[in-house]
């Protein structure tokens, strides 16, 4: 049996009018590809086709019947027959008249085991007893349509009828529909759309890229990989690696050179100064080669374009290592896939996911060797010498000890009486002495280097300062020659820091800080460089392919806007493309109308089988004029019996054939709960669209993978975008709000009926949990069809059903209520919930005959429909 798995939608034919229009093979595949293609489905493998029709249409659309149980498919082929209207009265022996619904004539082609009949007598659609609709109301006939159209109704009533006697059941329903008013839907459904979508800024500047902790594993390999990888990028036998270590060399003299300057030999002899500035210079001829060694690096990595596999040959060419890129490149498709998933699941618009990815392909594309060359400037020779003159214009600095030394080695040595107080004069003397040396020593030509003024100020203050405390405690001569003594040791450690700071400030300004600065920023280039090449290939397609993947998110976002857009209102009478747009039941004229013409005939004809349905259509029939107001609210023609044609409907994809409030068209069988629209509406359906769109890039992202993503893989997906979307919004408009659509959605509970709908729940339960009396539901069938059901009250099988997004709301509200929680079918849609009872005729009703073939046509004339078929086998109950 099929499973509602396997089906993916149900086929609607109305065999009631244009039925030879179905009269090939053909005509039946264009048929059914006409509706699926609408409803953005493909071919079905288990065909499940509904067909609507009258008793006398079973033996007169037999060719019709032919073709769709001969319908070619992978899967076996159902096919659901509702039939509406009661059958033709049949004779036996031409003396005993039989009254309508006596006999039901079927043919061989529908007693298959993948073929089952509802017979609908009666819809019932009359809320009052005044209140009387033809036996085939196309109002209520849609709602019966649209319930068995949802493929778990249609499998379970089909598996159920397989139970029958001859598969053959007369319905009793009892609904409950909740769903939104049009107004509330198309504003919840634009609203959706522009959220999912997002605000077009048109401002370029990428977004920050997503955490690398929270990038997928093929592309934080390619984001970060390269990053790990800077430590030998130079062979050791390398030429770049030997012009980096011959120029490190160098600056490792010099800075040993340095360390013999700053001590006090180097103040007082010039030739350690000497052997500085050759290694100075040294290195700078070394840095100079290391220099356009990189240059030539920077020149050979590659041009305009990516880096190429030359161009890293060229580079190992200069003794620079290129690491293997191994595999990761490997899954990049399944990479950015799992990426738009994570982002579109944490609720980002699709505008701003592709700036997410258009940011994770600058980051993750190779930057060429001609795009680094501007940096060298940075690296020059006369960026050396700027940075040197500038270190070189500051004065040493003069820590705040050395001063406290100065000081106190001034006023140590100025504790003397007179005419020992010229003593006091040795400490400043050292200090100017020391100055003048130092300054001299590291002259720069014609200028003498800068030396501080402060020491000497400190000492020639605590001379001072020694000298007024001495005139005034008259100290003996043994503690003057004491602090003489301690002044000049703190003398000697001040003119020893003095010089160091003197000397490495003089060093920074000749360029030891510069050279070096600039040796590691080259290598750092080189390195650079390196990274840039690791992987190249693999991370350009990366970089490709997330541009390509942002401006399909692009065109989604815009293919959304257009869905947003409001449709123009089509002017009344217009064809619409609403729910029941597909068949032309509900703008053909009743299978139970009386002819207009030729009434007096119809006297004589025993096939006028109708004419006790027949009601009067003027608008005071049997004194009630509720029909002229009825004409005159609607704004259309009156229809066959009195209310309004189809066509007097406003046009639109979400218009029901009936309307709510006074006067209300539903069914007494139905019950409507329209609500508002909760909290959690426009969020749903906007998680909804992310899933739709992710299943429209699902051939995509192969494409991606095998590199095939393209132009014309991106305009397929741009088509099946558009083509879901449209799917999506048939889906919304056919099932409710409450049904998931049928794409792969994510691992959260969908939301309340509260959340969705602003309804409870409850009433559903209520109705669903009801015990299965005959009180319950409402029978569809004529009084004289009644006769023809079986009287026993287990025969009748029942099918309770809601849609499955309520299930576990339903039955905590059965295990709270204490109502037996019962087998219930949970079904696709979100629209209807209630009971279905399936009553079956009793023994002898059903006549399963071989109709004879006709050259002229498939309508057999009232003379075959009297006289048995020669292969007809007649039974006979007992008699009423």
């Amino acid at each position: 049996m099929t499973s509602p798995e396997d089906a993916t939608a149900v086929v609607r034919l109305d065999l009631r009018a244009g039925a030879a229009a179905l009269a090939t093979t053909q005509a039946v595949r264009d048929r059914v590809a006409e509706q699926l293609g609408r409803a953005g489905l493909p071919e079905p493998d288990y065909p499940l086709f509904l067909v609507t029709d009258t008793p006398a249409g079973l033996t007169d659309h037999q060719p019709q019947y032919e073709l769709l149980s001969g319908y070619r498919a992978v899967g076996e082929t159902r096919i659901l027959v509702l039939l509406v209207g009661s059958s033709p009265g049949s004779y036996a022996g031409g003396e005993e008249a039989y009254l309508p619904d006596r006999r039901l004539v079927r043919p061989t082609t529908l007693r298959a085991s993948t073929t089952g009949l509802v017979w609908a007598g009666d819809l019932r659609s009359a809320r009052t007893a005044l209140d009387r609709r033809e036996p085939d109301d196309p109002a209520s006939l849609a709602v019966l349509v649209d319930l068995l159209s949802v493929p778990d109704v249609f499998v379970r009533v089909l598996e159920n009828l397989r139970k029958l006697p001859d598969s053959i059941a007369a319905p009793g329903v009892r609904l409950l529909e909740q769903d939104l008013p049009t107004e509330v839907r198309d504003r919840a459904w634009r609203d959706a759309l522009t959220r999912f979508a997002g605000e077009d800024t048109g401002a370029g500047d990428p977004v920050d890229i997503v955490p690398d902790s929270r990038l997928p594993e093929p592309l934080r390999a390619l984001v970060t990989g390269r990053d790990s990888r800077g430590q030998g990028h130079r062979r050791p036998d390398g030429q770049a690696n030997l012009a980096h270590r011959t120029c490190a060399e160098s600056l490792d003299r010099a800075d040993e050179d340095l360390v013999a300057l700053r001590s006090f030999p180097g103040l007082l002899h010039p030739a350690r100064r000497d052997a500085l500035e050759a290694d100075l210079h040294q290195a700078r001829e070394d840095l100079g080669g290391f220099r356009a060694l990189v240059e030539r690096a920077l020149q050979g990595g590659g041009g305009a374009a990516a880096p190429t596999a030359e161009a890293t040959a060229r580079l190992g060419a200069l003794g620079l290592r290129v690491p293997a890129a191994d595999s990761a490149g490997e899954r990049v498709g399944e990479g950015l896939r799992e990426l738009a998933g994570t982002l579109l699941g944490d609720g980002l618009a699709l505008r701003s996911v592709a700036q997410h990815f258009t940011a994770l392909a600058g980051r993750v594309e190779p930057v060429p060797g001609t795009a680094l060359l501007h940096r060298l400037a940075d690296h020059s020779e006369e960026s050396v010498t700027r940075g040197s003159a500038t270190e070189y214009a500051a004065p040493p600095r003069t820590p705040g000890a050395v001063l406290l030394m100065a000081g106190a080695a001034g006023l140590l040595g100025g504790l003397w009486q007179w005419p020992a107080v010229l003593a006091a004069l040795v400490v400043p003397v050292l200090f100017v002495v020391v100055a003048l040396l130092g300054a001299n020593r590291l002259r720069t030509g014609r200028r003498a280097a800068r030396w501080t003024m402060g020491p000497r100020v400190a000492a020639v203050a605590g001379a001072v300062a020694g000298a007024a405390v001495a005139y005034a405690a008259d100290p003996p001569l043994w503690l003057g020659g004491t602090g003489l003594i301690v002044g000049l040791g703190l003398t000697a450690e001040a003119v020893r820091r003095l010089w160091r700071e003197a000397a490495d400030s003089w060093a920074a300004g000749r360029g030891t800080t510069a050279l070096r600065t600039a040796l590691d920023g080259l290598d750092d280039l080189l390195a650079e460089l390196v990274r840039e090449h690791w992987a190249a290939e693999e991370r350009l397609y990366c970089a490709d392919a997330a541009r390509s993947v942002a401006g399909m998110l692009r065109a989604t976002a815009a293919a959304a806007d257009a869905q947003a857009a409001p449709e123009p209102l089509a002017p009344a009478g217009a064809g619409g493309s609403g729910p029941y747009e597909d068949d032309d039941w509900l703008s053909a004229p009743s299978a139970l109308e009386t002819p207009e013409s030729g009434a007096a005939d119809g006297d004589a004809d025993d096939g006028d089988w109708a004419a006790a349905y027949a009601w009067d259509n003027t608008p005071d029939r049997n004194g009630d004029h509720d029909a002229g107001r009825d004409d005159d609210r609607y704004g259309g023609d009156p229809g066959p019996y009195g209310t309004p044609s189809p066509a007097a409907y406003p046009a639109g994809p979400d218009d029901a054939p009936w309307e709510s409030g006074e006067g209300d068209r539903a069914p007494r069988w139905l019950d409507r709960e329209i609500g508002e629209g909760g909290p959690d509406l426009v969020a749903t359906l906007a998680g909804d669209l992310r899933n739709t769109a992710m299943a429209a890039m699902a051939p995509y992202w192969g494409a991606v993978e095998r590199g095939q993503a393209g132009a014309l893989a991106l305009a397929r997906t741009e088509q099946r975008v558009r083509e879901l979307l449209s799917a999506a919004r048939h889906h919304l408009w056919h099932y409710g709000v409450l049904a998931p659509p049928p794409y792969p959605a994510d691992h959260r509970a969908r939301t309340t009926a509260a959340g969705l709908l602003g309804t409870d729940s409850l009433r559903v339960a209520e109705l669903v949990g009801r015990e299965a009396d005959r009180g319950a539901v409402v029978q569809l069938s004529s009084p004289e069809q009644g006769a023809l059901l079986s009287r026993d009250p287990g025969a009748a099988l029942w099918i309770r059903f809601a849609p499955g997004t309520l299930q576990g709301e339903i039955e905590a509200a059965w295990r709270k209520s204490g109502s037996p929680v019962e087998e219930a079918l949970w079904t696709s849609s979100g629209r209807y919930a209630g009971l279905i009872r399936l009553t079956p005729l009793r023994m002898g009703v059903v006549d399963t005959v071989l109709p004879r073939q006709s050259t002229g046509g498939s309508v057999r004339t009232d003379a075959d429909r009297a006289e048995p078929s020669v292969h007809a086998e007649f039974r006979e109950d007992d008699r009423w």
